[in-house]
């Protein structure tokens, strides 16, 4: 696969300071972060040298055909630095990737969810403290007292207190979203509500059910109202259908001897729309990175974003996941659709998602308002391992190869992706 296209923006911006975040905390009963008031410029160079290396990255990625195709970019105060594209939309079209390519997020939808709610209570529609009891005639939970107390932040917190993933196992086997959401009761909580995390997409997708209950209008349709539409995000979208509607959209893809062989996508996750039914192109995704580091006040105040990625429940078992969190990471939260991190002692607000032939990463440091989105389309892990390596970069942290692109060369990268177990959507 030649590489298609690899842009490169760097202008004026490399020496200017960051805008100052200053606002007013929303009111909530979640505890408000320590807010970053002043962000810091990293050095000029430092970030030229960090993109040009993430271009020769790229460039070994596509050499040893590690993903069918991917699309990334690098956003540093408001405006796009760095944007990349290799490979292939479809693989046996030749169809490029390019920036407009439309990709399935996975669980990168979270995050899109939470903002709307995030405005729903700002409009005083409803508040962090709803209980889901008031809103939602059907749910229960095992622990009714407990169910008494659950509300919209414990759902999209990831702390309604049971067991990790329920029902997704069930989702997979053609099981209704409605009728799993009915059967939470059956299912032996592991904690109280919001004592301890237990990541859900079944459970998390009630909020979809609540929006509709307060606004009378379907979820999806206030989040293309309110987000999609005012950040001008074009091709993003809902569902299966609109995906493969779009102009350009990258193809699951599995690995095989012969090559990277497309597949046709699955309805599965799209079913629990809120937690993963988002799609969207790398262009979208640069407008959300800069609207999520404070970049568009006029859709996503700064006061909404401190309380969207204060960090809440502790999520130890993030610090073990992979070699690069095992290495950097010295502290781990969920917020409310996003993930907090110590990286290597810089806040990180991060999520990851993966859906069959799909994974997405974006991650952005708020003190230096940077951040990086890679989506692509298969199921290889070689590509998970660029984004710390980008940031190990901008950080001025030794180098390691966590994409293990730059040794390991004894076997193909495409092979390695077959023989190696992929992470399911329920990891994310």
């Amino acid at each position: 696969m030649p590489l298609r296209k690899i842009f490169t923006i760097v202008t004026g911006v490399l020496g200017l300071a960051c805008t100052p975040i200053c606002a007013t905390p929303a009111t909530t009963s979640i505890p408000p972060p320590a807010v970053v008031s002043v962000t810091t410029s990293l050095p000029s160079a430092r970030i030229q040298k960090t993109l040009a290396d993430y271009k020769r990255w790229l460039r070994l990625v596509e050499r040893r055909d590690a993903a069918a195709g991917l699309a990334t970019a690098v956003v540093i105060d408001d405006k796009v630095v760095f944007e990349g594209t290799i490979g292939y939309a479809d693989a046996t079209t030749r169809e490029p990737v390019t920036p407009t390519t439309v990709f399935r997020l996975a669980s990168l939808s979270k995050a899109f969810a939470t903002a709307l709610t995030g405005l729903l209570v700002n409009d005083r529609k409803l508040s962090w403290d709803t209980r889901l009891i008031d809103m939602l005639p059907y749910f229960k939970l095992k622990d009714m007292q407990a169910a008494d107390q659950a509300t919209v932040s414990d759902i999209l917190g990831q702390k309604l207190g049971l067991p990790r993933n329920t029902y997704d196992n069930m989702l997979e086997d053609d099981v209704s979203y409605q009728e799993l959401v009915r059967k939470l009761d059956e299912v032996d909580m592991t904690c109280g509500v919001g004592q301890c995390y237990g990541y859900q997409n079944v459970a998390f997708s009630m909020i979809g059910d609540v929006v509709l209950a307060r606004t009378g209008d379907f979820f999806y349709h206030q989040v293309d109202k309110r987000l999609f539409y005012p950040l001008g995000m074009s091709t993003a979208s809902y569902g299966r259908a609109a995906l493969e509607s779009s102009k350009s959209w990258a193809r699951p893809h599995h690995a095989s001897r012969h090559g990277w062989v497309p597949f046709e996508p699955n309805q599965i996750y799209y079913r629990v729309a809120p937690a993963a039914g988002v799609n969207a192109s790398l262009r979208d995704m640069e407008k959300w990175l800069i609207a999520q580091m404070g970049g568009r006040q006029d859709v996503l105040p700064t006061a909404l974003l401190d309380v969207l990625h204060a960090p809440g429940v502790v999520t130890p078992g993030e610090l073990r996941a992979t070699p690069w969190r095992r290495a950097r990471l010295t502290d781990a939260h969920y917020a409310l659709g996003w993930r907090v991190y110590k990286y290597a002692d810089e806040t990180l607000i991060y999520h990851a998602g993966a859906v069959a032939g799909y994974r997405t990463m974006i991650g952005f440091f708020p003190k230096y308002h940077v951040g990086v989105v890679t989506l692509w389309n298969s199921s290889g892990p070689t590509p998970s391992g660029l984004m710390p390596m980008v940031f190990d970069d901008l950080l001025g942290l030794p180098h390691v190869d966590w994409a293990q692109i730059e040794s390991d060369a004894k076997k193909p990268a495409l092979l390695r992706a077959k023989h190696r177990k992929t992470p399911s959507k329920r990891r994310h």
